[in-house]
């Protein structure tokens, strides 16, 4: 499919893809686990910014995040990384929910996508 352009594949998935005008990044979780909330949300937005890049994007151009939390109560020490990171002049849409992750030690996962 030439109308999709693929970004660091796996066997089961490509990290980033664009298609259609729009980009999508796979959920993402913390490549350094032994932090906390605050840190490991802060790795994985510098991996999206990591995508944002190869798609040929950056953070205003976000329309939708989702995140996941293994405890909700941790929502505050997320929200504080998100808030250094997030453009507040282009803030995308966002959900967080709590909910078991697959991958020991993982405490946030963050899937994205937006408009090029």
């Amino acid at each position: 499919m030439s109308d999709i352009r693929r970004f660091e594949l796996t066997p089961l998935l490509s990290k980033a893809l664009v298609a259609g005008g729009r980009f999508y990044i796979s959920g993402l979780t913390a490549k350094d686990k032994s932090g906390g909330v605050f840190d490991q949300t802060k790795d994985i937005l510098t991996q999206i910014d990591h995508y944002l890049d190869q798609v040929g994007a950056d953070k205003t151009r976000l329309v939708k995040v989702n995140i996941w939390l293994t405890d909700v109560a941790d929502f505050s020490e997320m929200n504080n990384a998100w808030k250094e990171w997030v453009d507040p002049e282009c803030p995308p849409t966002r959900a967080t929910v709590g909910a078991p992750l697959a991958g020991s030690g993982s405490l946030v996962e963050i899937m994205a996508e937006g408009i090029l």
